[in-house]
């Protein structure tokens, strides 16, 4: 086992070495919620490996990590094509020799009413949400599975039990990422390996052009949607994502943790 457990300790997840000598990849990492996670992995001691499509914007995130004291590399990826995402791999342990931690955040979606999706825009969110995911998972987890062990956090949403609306290319891709990390919680975890997922309010630490949609649904963000009376921060869905990384989450896996705010009390569906 690579992270042998002392069931007599308690972990403090917020100790500057709580991800000590781990080694994370961060798709997703240069913006948003992926920042945010890796902004907070960099606190505690982690290595990172930041990647995306946008390599301007991974130098710059990776400077900033950098000034926290961690070692950070950048690797242009689009998650969509499997040989750059076994180039991200490659790259990675060249540079550290292993990988402990896959977070799965890079995505994709755009609003609009299901009767006039396109079949190109279905499978661009499809593609990059579902079938990125999963190939970012396989090539890292024949990885894991060689070390003995290793932790995979998707990020996902409430939206597949939930449904979203003007979202159904999304909403179907997450669900599709939802069942994949129950299934290879269950299949993986005899190679010690962990997985588990996050389910941010969609908003949080994403842009969506909502300009085209109905005045009613523009308005349904407001504060009243949210019991604690606001949306949620990138940072709180990373305080999340590095209980889940952590030992302090040793024994949990197959799990998708709801960070919304309990943003689905009372909901009422949307006015026609």
């Amino acid at each position: 086992m690579p992270y042998p457990i002392n069931s007599n300790v308690m972990y403090d997840v917020y100790s500057p070495v709580a991800l000590k000598d781990r080694v994370a990849i961060v798709t997703g990492g240069g913006t948003g919620l992926g920042k945010a996670i890796a902004t907070e992995f960099a606190r505690v001691g982690a290595s990172l490996a930041l990647a995306a499509r946008n390599l301007e914007r991974l130098d710059l995130a990776a400077e900033e990590l950098r000034a926290l004291g961690a070692r950070v590399i950048t690797v242009q990826t689009d998650i969509r094509e499997v040989e750059q995402v076994r180039g991200m791999v490659a790259r990675t342990l060249e540079e550290f020799g292993r990988i402990d931690i896959l977070v799965n955040n890079a995505a994709g979606r755009f609003d609009i009413p299901s009767e006039n999706l396109s079949k190109n825009g279905w499978y661009v969110v499809v593609n990059t949400v579902l079938n990125g995911t999963w190939y970012c998972t396989q090539e890292v987890g024949r990885v894991m599975i060689k070390q003995g062990g290793g932790n995979i956090i998707n990020i996902i949403s409430n939206s597949p039990w939930l449904g979203s609306v003007y979202a159904a290319h999304s909403a179907a891709s997450k669900a599709g990422v939802w069942s994949m990390t129950k299934t290879l919680a269950a299949e993986w975890g005899k190679y010690n390996i962990r997985v588990n997922g996050i389910a941010p309010l969609a908003p949080v630490g994403n842009t969506i052009n909502r300009s085209s949609l109905p005045e009613n649904v523009r308005r349904g963000g407001g504060s009243s949607r949210y019991p604690l009376g606001r949306a949620g921060k990138p940072q709180e869905i990373a305080w999340a994502a590095l209980f889940l990384a952590s030992d302090a989450s040793s024994y949990v896996t197959g799990h998708t943790l709801d960070v919304t705010g309990a943003s689905w009390l009372g909901r009422r569906p949307q006015e026609e």
